[in-house]
């Protein structure tokens, strides 16, 4: 005779052998192996043929070269290659297959924008509102996926009857792009002066893949959203530029929180900031406020929990040949 325990253990083996064949039937999301960040076409089929790699790089020198004509940047070494340093960390774990420039734009205005070909401005506004290096980095992550995804050549492959000399004007958005297309008094049509929202999506997508691959807490996107939304709340308009050009941030958020969940796997640590984050973020302050100080690199110290306890004066080694100052366990 055969036992209850033994029906009931051979439903159950039942139920989980349909459970995993379905499972095993369901389709992955589109580029979601991050394992294989970098060797991945992810643009496949987005971009018309005729833009190839080279033309791409040479649209986005034009333009980069428009908007060195209409804005100031930060003149500090310092800063410049701390920012740098973090963008191109991000563009070795990232599917970018172009080489990466990146210019801080001495702007109060929380934005920063791509152009085609890997070049990248971030507003010093933003480096301003982080709160960490993971939400500086957060930022910088969601632009180079735009060029990852060669969003902008794909706007410029479509807009080949405007003409290349006018292309700066269609692409750019913000106070540079505004202050561009006023210098050259061409009009553009609106709907071409900024990213769409698929696409908008598809850059935090692939930005919370990068931070991923480089060590910080993706999380750190989301958090960094909820703080231009309570922005925006509270003083309506500050946030104008930024959130018509993206998806609506409860949206935004909802995408990010889910793909963080069912895209990325199990981390037990991310980098969430360092001392030299805290030491960049008050030489700005400085600069913004005209105080004279030499331009030399800023003494940096790890943020751990022994040093601030103990000596908080204490330099530390260099952030960028030691592990990680300060980690979160993923929950």
């Amino acid at each position: 005779m055969i036992s209850k325990s033994f029906h009931l253990a051979a439903m159950l083996l039942l139920i989980a052998s349909v459970a995993v064949s379905a499972f095993a039937g369901q389709k992955a999301p589109k580029n979601s192996d991050v394992d294989n960040i970098g060797s991945r076409d992810i643009n496949k089929g987005n971009v018309l043929p005729t833009m190839s790699l080279e033309k791409e790089m040479a649209l986005g020198r034009q333009m980069a070269g428009e908007v060195a004509k209409q804005v100031k940047f930060v003149d500090d070494p310092a800063l410049n290659e701390y920012v740098n340093r973090i963008e191109q960390n991000i563009v070795r774990n990232s599917d970018a297959k172009v080489p990466f420039t990146i210019k801080v734009i001495d702007s109060d205005e929380v934005n920063a924008f791509a152009l085609p070909g890997g070049f990248l401005f971030v507003n010093s506004g933003v480096i301003l509102a982080a709160d960490n290096e993971a939400e500086l980095a957060g930022v910088l992550a969601h632009e180079t996926g735009h060029v990852a995804a060669r969003h902008g050549a794909e706007a410029a492959s479509k807009q080949t009857a405007v003409g290349l000399a006018s292309i700066p004007l269609v692409l750019l958005g913000g106070p540079a792009g505004y202050g561009i297309r006023q210098a050259a008094n061409v009009g553009v049509p609106m709907a071409f002066l900024k990213f769409t929202r698929k696409q908008e999506a598809e850059a935090d997508y692939l930005g919370i893949q990068y931070m991923y691959k480089t060590g910080y807490d993706p999380g750190a996107m989301i958090s960094f959203f909820e703080k231009l939304e309570a922005k925006e709340k509270a003083k309506p308009g500050t946030m104008s530029t930024l959130f018509s050009d993206h998806p609506p941030t409860p949206d935004r958020v909802a995408a990010v929180k889910k793909e963080i969940e069912t895209v990325l796997p199990n981390r037990e640590q991310y980098l969430i900031t360092t001392s030299e984050f805290d030491g960049i973020k008050a030489r700005l302050v400085s600069l913004e406020k005209g105080q004279g100080h030499e331009r030399r690199q800023p003494e940096v110290r790890r943020r751990t929990s022994r040093a601030r306890d103990s000596d908080p004066d204490r330099p530390e080694a260099s952030p960028e040949k030691d592990s990680p100052p300060i980690l979160q366990r993923q929950n």
